[in-house]
C-alpha cells in the first residue's frame, strides 16, 4: 500500500469536506421544513412520519449532489473523464499522479475511492453520474405521467369504444417484459431507424395538451386570464417542444444529446401505460362518488369536473406510484448501463461503472463497483422509503 495513502478515516473526512455543501443544504432544508411544515400540505406531513423523512433525506442527498456537481462543479475532486495511467485500479486514498517525472498541478489531490480500470477517479464518476440519474429519471416520469393522465381521465370517464380501444394498447405494449422493451428501444439498430424521435414527437406533446386543457377548464369563466395562460403555456410549450423532440430550438438554447433523448422516450414510452391503467382505475372508482354527482349537477363540464374533483382525490395513490416508478426507472438505467446500452460508452453511468468493476470482483477489487452499487441502492431505498411515507400520510389525510 502506498505509505503516503489516506486512511479510511481521512478518506471519511474528506469525503464529508467534499459534500459539506450538499449536507448544509439538506440541514437547511430539514430545518425550515419542520418549523413551517404545518403549512406546507402534504410535504410537510412527511415530517410526521419517520420513514418519510429518512426517504426524503437520502432522495434530496442526492438532488442536492446533482445540483452542485451539474450547476457549480462542486462536490467532484476530479474530471470524470479525466484518465491517469499511473491510477488503474488505485486503491481508495491513493495520492493523484497523472505522469512520471512531470510536475503535478494537482499535487496533494486523492482518489479518494480509488481508480478505476481506465485510471478515471471513482468518486467524481459516482457524483457526475448522480446528474444523469436526476435529470434523467424523474423528469421522464413527469411525462409519462403527462401522457397516462391526459389518456387515463377521459379513458374511465368516458368509457365506451374511447376507453377499449387505449386499453386494447396499453395491454399491447404491457404484454411485453418491461426490461426487454426497453432494451429493444435502445438498440442501435433501431435508433438508426428514427423511430425515438418520432416517438418523442408523439410523446412529448401531451404535457402541451394537458396543460392547455388545464387552464382551459379552470378559467373558463375568466377569459382573460384563460388567454394569458394560454398564450404563455403555448409559446414556452412550443418552444421546448421544438428543442427536445425535433432538435430545432430556433434559439439554440434547448437540444437533447441524441442518446439520452432515446433513454428519455424508452422510458416515457414503457411506463405511461401503467400509469394510463392507474388513473384510469382510480377514475372509475372515484367518477361515482357525491363530490362528483354534485359538480355535474352544477353544470361543470366533464374536463373540470376530471382534473379538479376527480384528479386531486387521486393525489395519494399517484404520488406513491410516482416515487416508487422514478426508483425503478433509475434501477432501469442502472440495468442499461450494465449492458452497455443507453448512454455513451464514457458516459459516468452507474450500471456501466458496475459492470466494469464487477469484472474485477474475483481479483478482490471491489472499491470499483461498490459505490456506485451503494448510490444506485440508496437512491432507491430513499425513494421507496418516500413512498411509504406519502401513503401513510395521504391515508391519514
Amino acid at each position: 500500500m502506498n505509505k503516503d495513502a489516506l486512511s479510511w478515516g481521512a478518506i471519511f473526512g474528506q469525503m464529508v469536506i467534499q459534500f459539506a455543501p450538499v449536507l448544509i443544504l439538506l440541514v437547511i432544508t430539514f430545518a425550515l421544513s419542520l418549523v413551517f411544515k404545518r403549512r406546507l400540505g402534504l410535504y410537510g406531513k412527511l415530517f410526521d412520519s419517520t420513514v418519510g423523512m429518512i426517504g426524503l433525506a437520502l432522495v434530496l442527498f442526492w438532488v442536492f449532489t446533482a445540483f452542485f456537481a451539474g450547476v457549480f462543479d462542486m462536490v467532484a475532486t476530479h474530471n470524470p473523464l479525466d484518465q491517469s495511467a499511473l491510477m488503474k485500479k488505485a486503491l481508495p486514498g491513493t495520492p493523484y499522479s497523472k505522469l512520471i517525472g512531470t510536475p503535478d498541478p494537482n499535487a496533494g489531490a486523492y482518489y479518494l475511492l480509488g481508480g478505476d480500470n481506465l485510471g478515471r477517479d471513482v468518486f467524481s464518476r459516482v457524483i457526475a453520474g448522480s446528474i444523469k440519474v436526476i435529470l434523467i429519471a424523474p423528469f421522464a416520469t413527469v411525462f409519462a405521467f403527462m401522457v397516462g393522465i391526459t389518456l387515463g381521465l377521459p379513458a374511465g370517464y368516458y368509457g365506451g369504444r374511447f376507453d377499449t380501444v387505449l386499453s386494447f394498447l396499453s395491454n399491447l405494449v404491457l404484454a411485453f417484459p418491461v426490461i426487454l422493451l426497453f432494451y429493444l428501444l435502445v438498440t442501435p439498430e433501431i435508433v438508426q431507424t428514427g423511430i425515438p424521435v418520432y416517438m418523442a414527437a408523439v410523446l412529448f406533446i401531451f404535457p402541451l395538451v394537458f396543460l392547455v386543457i388545464l387552464w382551459n377548464s379552470r378559467y373558463h369563466t375568466q377569459p382573460m386570464k384563460r388567454n394569458v395562460y394560454l398564450a404563455i403555456t403555448l409559446v414556452i410549450g412550443i418552444w421546448v417542444y421544438l428543442g427536445i423532440a425535433w432538435d430545432a430550438d430556433p434559439l439554440g438554447l434547448i437540444r437533447f444529446p441524441p442518446n439520452v433523448l432515446v433513454v428519455f422516450v424508452s422510458v416515457v414510452f414503457v411506463n405511461s401505460p401503467t400509469v394510463f391503467r392507474i388513473v384510469r382505475g382510480l377514475v372509475l372508482d372515484i367518477k361515482t362518488r357525491d363530490y362528483v354527482a354534485a359538480a355535474q349537477t352544477r353544470g361543470e363540464g366533464p374536463w373540470y369536473i376530471m382534473l379538479w374533483e376527480i384528479l386531486p382525490n387521486a393525489r395519494g395513490p399517484l404520488l406513491v406510484d410516482f416515487c416508487l416508478r422514478i426508483g425503478y426507472t433509475t434501477i432501469l438505467l442502472g440495468t442499461l448501463g450494465f449492458f452497455g446500452l443507453g448512454l455513451e460508452s464514457e458516459s459516468p453511468d452507474w450500471g456501466k461503472m458496475i459492470i466494469d468493476g464487477r469484472r474485477l470482483l474475483s481479483a478482490n477489487i471491489l472499491h470499483i463497483a461498490i459505490p456506485p452499487a451503494l448510490a444506485l441502492l440508496t437512491l432507491v431505498l430513499g425513494l421507496n422509503f418516500l413512498a411509504d411515507g406519502l401513503r401513510e400520510e395521504s391515508l391519514r389525510d
